[in-house]
């Protein structure tokens, strides 16, 4: 009978892990995407696109990403209490506090850079940042697969940085959000196979 209700319990805040991995995915293949079709390496320019459209789209994707995660999560988990319920909304305002606070710095010190160089960085910060809040969330979940994915975002992320202005919009679009698209299939399929987190 235990295991019964503990399954009972577990159908009810199951979601499906594409709602998780694909808003975000889908936000950064196509923003980082139309970043460097607009901002390519050494100022090439793929695609004759108005200088503010990449960054506006990518800003309304991430926005609408967080959104429905916030729904997401709170239909899944809205019912539950806790302790769990209380680590769940101690981690969403860690997400809220830290993007802010880290917006607020970056406003502050990139008018300093060069144009190509205020990209990079504003993309660095804050995809380094979601890296270790996924990092986090998977330490305090002991969820192997959210701490694999923000493994993954950070050394994605150290690549992009290297290779540099441009290049680094591609390595974001490709490998980060690509990989986060791959990643919501799989964890997915590992769900419906009964394998464990």
């Amino acid at each position: 009978m235990i295991e019964e209700q503990r399954a009972s319990a577990l159908r009810q805040i199951y979601v499906d892990d594409r709602w998780w991995f694909w808003p975000w995915g889908f936000a950064w293949l196509v923003g980082f995407g139309l970043i460097f079709l607009r901002f390519g390496p050494d100022g090439r320019v793929f695609v004759n696109l108005p200088e503010w459209l990449p960054t506006a789209v990518l800003v309304a994707l991430v926005v609408a990403a967080g959104v429905i995660s916030g729904v997401t999560g709170a239909r899944a988990y809205g019912h539950l209490a806790g302790e769990s319920a209380k680590r769940g909304a101690y981690y969403g305002w860690a997400w809220m506090v830290a993007f802010t606070s880290m917006t607020v710095i970056l406003i502050r010190i990139s008018d300093q850079l060069p144009a190509d160089l205020q990209r990079l960085v504003w993309a660095a910060v804050m995809v380094g940042l979601t890296g270790a809040l996924h990092l986090a969330g998977g330490a305090i979940w002991l969820n192997r697969q959210l701490f694999l994915l923000g493994a993954w975002i950070s050394v994605v992320n150290v690549a992009g940085v290297l290779a540099g202005p441009g290049w680094q919009s591609l390595i974001m679009c490709l490998a980060a959000g690509g990989g986060m698209i791959v990643f919501g299939l799989v964890a997915s399929r590992w769900h419906r196979r009964g394998r464990p987190a």
